[in-house]
């Protein structure tokens, strides 16, 4: 199998970081929509992608191109159509999931049927079998159907590459770790530059900021479903992440997480050795809204995630925090400051106009990245 078409998907608005980290792998982007980056690559690339891109949240091999499923026998015939038999073998399992967006066919349950059933004629004709026995290698299908096309697609990663293996537990509302990512990239932090989340949580800011600074390939720390997959190469996983490790940069990044609870703390430490990159982060209780800008000439950033009056206070005490927020951070002088909440007069409350805004989601909620790099006039 000398290329495959594959697609990562990522949460709404982090379409453009996850695009240009698969243009880093030297892929070739071949479209973007909501939430999904289609792409092609060779079938080392699997390994490589998940190992290595940071904002993504799942990556899938596709089965094919696209084909038109407005009625279920467009479906069945369009799924039946697809090589299957390139990915699975005489005894894999292949269980069907998938989602319906903006299309006539709405139920995912009777698509899932449709797709089971189209997959079970076109690999019993070719293997021989009447019943297939999938008592074999598990290859997780999906389905996207968005505007009458469908895509069939192989999960290659198993459990979603948010989940790193550094953060078994977390805070009330925790910042996924691809969104933080997403912030430390958007800041270009880097070797030299001071990382500050005053509002850390379970760490993950920093974490994310020391990983990227260092190179650590986020997957480097967990294992993939695709690792048994037949149709890819041996040892392509095993290669990849000793490449990976290769990879790693020692530099002199560092970084500070604070935050009003002592449990968070306490929890932000414990992910942070697990993260392999506890030397680089000092966590400490404090209170945001009374912290002040190091002594020195040092260049730094503050990137933080503060409660928006849902999940976490209400939004009064929100309110009366961004206020608090405003009055603290004056005191940064030169330092680049970023805020993602979901309140969309913040600006007013924190006193002062972004530079820019991004829109983002954190899960479902729709947020602003609120971004303050020139220094205050």
């Amino acid at each position: 199998m000398s290329a495959l078409n594959m697609v990562a998907t990522c949460m709404f608005g982090l379409e453009k970081f996850l695009g240009e980290e698969i243009d880093a792998l030297g892929c070739r982007r071949t479209l973007t929509m909501d939430g999904r980056v289609f792409f092609e690559g060779g079938p080392g690339d699997v390994a490589r992608a998940n190992l290595r891109l940071r904002t993504a949240e799942r990556v899938y091999v596709l089965a094919g191109p696209g084909f038109p499923a407005a009625t279920f026998d467009q479906l069945f015939e369009g799924v039946r159509a697809l090589p299957w038999e390139d990915f699975i073998d005489s005894r894999g399992a292949f269980p069907v999931s998938g989602h319906c967006v903006k299309s006539a066919l709405t139920s995912v349950p009777s698509c899932q049927s449709i797709v089971k059933k189209a997959m079970c004629v076109r690999l019993g004709s070719v293997y021989g079998y009447r019943t297939l026995p999938e008592d074999g290698t598990e290859y997780p299908v999906s389905f996207f159907l968005f505007k009458d096309t469908a895509y069939l697609m192989i999960d290659t990663s198993g459990v979603s590459l948010h989940k790193r293996g550094y953060r078994p537990s977390a805070n009330q509302a925790p910042l996924r770790e691809t969104l933080a990512a997403a912030l430390v990239m958007n800041a270009r932090i880097r070797d030299g530059i001071f990382l500050w989340d005053p509002f850390c949580g379970s760490g993950t800011i920093a974490i994310e900021g020391a990983m990227y600074a260092m190179n650590i390939a986020p997957g480097l720390r967990r294992s993939f479903c695709s690792e048994s997959f037949g149709f890819l190469p041996a040892g392509s996983f095993a290669e990849a992440r000793g490449a990976a490790l290769g990879d790693v940069r020692d530099c002199g990044f560092r970084a500070r997480g604070t935050d009003i609870s002592s449990e968070c703390i306490e929890t932000a430490r414990e992910n942070a050795a697990r993260a392999g990159v506890a030397d680089r982060i000092e966590f400490y209780t404090g209170d945001a809204t009374r912290i002040k800008k190091p002594d020195g000439d040092i260049k730094g950033t503050l990137i933080c995630n503060p409660p928006y009056g849902e999940r976490m206070m209400t939004v009064r005490e929100a309110e009366e925090l961004y206020r608090a927020m405003g009055r603290a951070f004056s005191g940064f002088g030169n330092w680049q400051i970023y805020v993602l909440t979901s309140c969309e007069y913040f600006e007013k409350l924190y006193g002062r106009r972004a530079d820019r805004t991004r829109k983002l989601y954190n899960g479902t909620i729709p947020c602003l990245l609120y971004q303050y790099y020139r220094p205050r006039s």
